[in-house]
């Protein structure tokens, strides 16, 4: 009896402990019991689904053709303030994309560094774009740019990163100065970034288990917001942004959690040892940073900057992490790009 009552409980045990770390399958948008499609979207060579949003000047008649890549826990309608008046001026068309398992676009199981910059150019070559585009990366998203610029660059006009996602685990940067950024996070984020990292299977248990503290980003938490950064939060929550409610309704893991496994993996490349796509002067790349941003230490993007002089980087003081919702910022950021 008390062997048959000893197997129940382990057999119980071991079907928790499987349900705790095994993610929920996704709801897949257009699929049985998944959201709605409802928006335009282009279909991948592997068959999965990319959801897009166009804004500007007609595709047809633009000057400038910019792909914009959005940050972790965004999607296609995330903000990028640029006055009415300049985009007319320059003749810029925008395509923004939900990124894998974001939005409405299909989540994509063995997502890299690598796979973002392919999926950005079947994007361009679906919507027929043209042989060169400029990217802007904004956040994580920037992870997408560096992909660009390592796999694709004979495709590229210019690229910008904003606020760009940093790497503790890049191979040449130095290991003391990755080391030191990351102490300056808070420990339950130090701790999610190596789990990602060391032992990703583990991620869905450890973001939805309750005994500890995870991610200060997924929770909410404004601890690492600066004070311009809380302004715009502020003014976000009282006029909330349509689509906010679409961002994860494919499941939390095929966004965000794959997200940040693809991030903080080891590349296959070092930021450091890219090479520039530009020898000949014709395009730019361009980091941008607030200085007062408390989530991408500005420290590693500057040794990245100052080790690639190709680069033109360009501190923001007074700003913190939101800058593409600072409308004056991202017409200087545009300005940089297309006319400078």
């Amino acid at each position: 009896m008390m062997f048959s009552v000893t197997v129940a409980i382990l057999v119980c045990l071991i079907g928790y402990i499987y349900r705790s770390f095994k993610p929920p399958p996704p709801r897949i948008c257009g699929h049985p019991n998944g959201p709605p499609v409802t928006s335009p979207r282009i279909k991948l060579n592997d068959g999965r689904y990319l959801a897009y949003r166009e804004s500007g000047v007609d595709r047809d008649n633009a000057n400038y053709k910019i792909i914009v890549v959005h940050g972790f826990n965004s999607s296609k309608d995330t903000e990028f303030s640029i006055p009415k008046d300049v985009i007319e001026e320059l003749g810029i068309y925008f395509v923004f994309y939900d990124r894998a398992g974001y939005g409405e676009s299909d989540p994509h199981p063995s997502r890299t560094v690598k796979s973002e910059a392919y999926d950005i150019q079947e994007l361009a070559d679906k919507l027929k774009i043209g042989p060169k585009f400029y990217v802007l990366g904004i956040s994580l998203g920037a992870y997408s740019v560096y992909s660009c610029l390592k796999y694709i660059p004979h495709r590229l006009a210019g690229a910008v990163l904003m606020v760009p996602f940093v790497n503790y685990w890049w191979t040449k940067v130095p290991q003391e100065k990755l080391s030191k950024a990351l102490e300056l996070m808070p420990k339950k984020d130090q701790w999610t970034f190596k789990v990602a990292h060391y032992v990703p299977w583990l991620l869905y248990w450890w973001l939805t288990q309750k005994l500890f503290p995870s991610s200060s980003m997924i929770t909410g938490n404004n601890a690492l917001c600066s004070d311009k950064d809380l302004v715009v939060i502020k003014k976000k929550m009282e006029n909330p942004r349509p689509g906010l409610e679409k961002v994860r309704q494919q499941g939390d893991h095929e966004c965000l959690h794959r997200d940040m496994i693809a991030g903080f993996a080891t590349w296959e490349f070092d930021p450091t040892e890219l090479e520039n796509p530009f020898a000949e002067g014709e395009g730019s790349v361009h980091v941008w940073q607030g200085m007062e941003d408390r989530i991408i230490p500005y420290e590693i993007n500057r040794y990245i900057s100052e080790k690639l002089p190709w680069i033109k980087y360009h501190e923001v003081l007074g700003y913190g992490h939101l800058l593409n919702a600072e409308e004056e910022k991202c017409k200087d950021i545009i300005k940089a790009l297309l006319v400078n």
